[in-house]
């Protein structure tokens, strides 16, 4: 899952507008820029197989990011820092926290047994992944799915038609590219990556998000 976990962004701006798009994104995948960050410093661990079908990755160790009481965590200080940070109200920082989590959620359908249910505990996965062309067209509905919403939002509001599919264009294409590069086995390179396109997104829903109504003429 990639830029499936959009979705939950773009759902979660569609329900509580008055969180910024940004924020909700960053949120949807906070758990994986903290992952960038533990396989940077060896912390977390994983491996490439480039034998697997659909994604290439072997993941290895996580329990600081993807397993289900981290990622209760991490859920609970997105809601924490979107309320004391942001000074967002309480429901729309309840909402960053609800996208957070929605990561661990998502990845369940995707990945291989790899989320473990607790330190040291069993881990699960539907292993979705296994099948690429499903998976493919699940994150891609998801979006759309999502997308179509936030339209209707931002219709509703007598914001610009162009600001909901050029920001869900984005997404697809970042995902065609994400297809068509081979898996890097380096740590260092792949967070440095994964972390620099989670920041790309991020700036990109900024951008899609400024108040730009419709002409009155």
């Amino acid at each position: 899952m990639f830029v499936g976990h959009y979705a939950a962004a773009i759902a979660a701006k569609a329900v509580e507008p008055r969180g910024p798009l940004w924020a909700y994104a960053l949120a949807a995948q906070l758990v994986d820029v903290g992952w960038g960050a533990l396989i940077i410093t060896g912390v977390e661990r994983f491996s490439v197989d480039p034998d697997l079908p659909g994604s290439a990755l072997v993941l290895e160790h996580m329990p600081y990011t993807h397993s289900l009481p981290a990622a209760a965590a991490w859920s609970v200080l997105g809601a924490l820092a979107a309320r004391l940070v942001l000074r967002l109200p309480w429901a729309a920082a309840g909402m960053v926290g609800a996208v957070v989590f929605s990561h661990w959620l998502l990845d369940f359908l995707v990945h291989r047994p790899d989320l473990a249910l607790w330190f040291g505990g069993p881990k699960v996965g539907l292993g979705l992944w296994d099948y690429p062309v499903p998976e493919q067209a699940v994150e891609i509905g998801l979006i759309a799915m999502a997308g179509a919403a936030w339209a209707w939002s931002r219709g509703r509001q007598g914001l610009g038609p162009i600001a909901a599919p050029a920001f869900i264009g984005f997404l697809v294409a970042l995902q065609i590219i994400a297809m068509l590069l081979p898996a890097d086995g380096n740590p260092v390179g792949t967070g440095v990556s994964a972390i620099g396109a989670f920041l790309a997104v991020t700036l990109a829903a900024a951008f899609a998000d400024r108040p730009a109504r419709r002409s009155s003429h």
